[in-house]
């Protein structure tokens, strides 16, 4: 929710959207659903046609 050029967002207060940054950066597994099925289709690609 955007008001006056403010933006509020409870995950940050919470600090959840950092908590699965610094978890992500550690693993090397995404957090977010675009960034596991990219993870997931270059893996896929990767054991059809093997590295180029």
């Amino acid at each position: 929710m955007s008001k006056f050029g403010f933006s509020f967002s409870w995950s940050r207060l919470l600090g959840i959207s950092g908590a699965k940054q610094s978890f992500a950066r550690r693993t090397g597994v995404p957090t977010s659903r675009g960034g596991i099925e990219r993870k997931l289709g270059n893996m896929i690609i990767k054991s059809l046609f093997g590295k180029k």
